[in-house]
């Protein structure tokens, strides 16, 4: 069995590793992934709050690998990087959001 390539950042789950693997074609497209654009759908999925967002961002992901998509479709990006400072949007919205939020 091949090895499962990860992010820079992020490592994925079991039920996303799973769900990759199981379609051959989603499993080939995932390995030609960059790093990053690896790490993007791990970030995008693991920031799923509900169990059920979870699982449908899981399939999303099969989904827009076949679709040709290098990085989830309408996601910020990763804040976790620290390679680079978030944008000014994230911030805003992501960092400080969240923070507003949890208060």
């Amino acid at each position: 069995m091949s090895a499962f390539l990860q992010g820079v950042v992020h490592t994925a789950g079991a039920d996303l590793e799973s769900a990759v693997r199981s379609d051959p074609a989603v499993f080939a497209l995932w390995q030609r992934l960059t790093p990053l654009g690896r790490n993007e759908f791990i970030c995008w999925v693991d920031d799923a709050k509900q169990p059920a967002t979870r699982e449908r961002r899981i399939r999303r992901t099969g989904e827009e690998l076949l679709e040709g998509k290098s990085r989830p479709c309408c996601w910020a990006g990763c804040i976790h990087r620290t390679d680079k400072s978030p944008s000014r949007w994230q911030q805003a919205v992501l960092i400080d959001g969240k923070a507003r939020r949890g208060s």
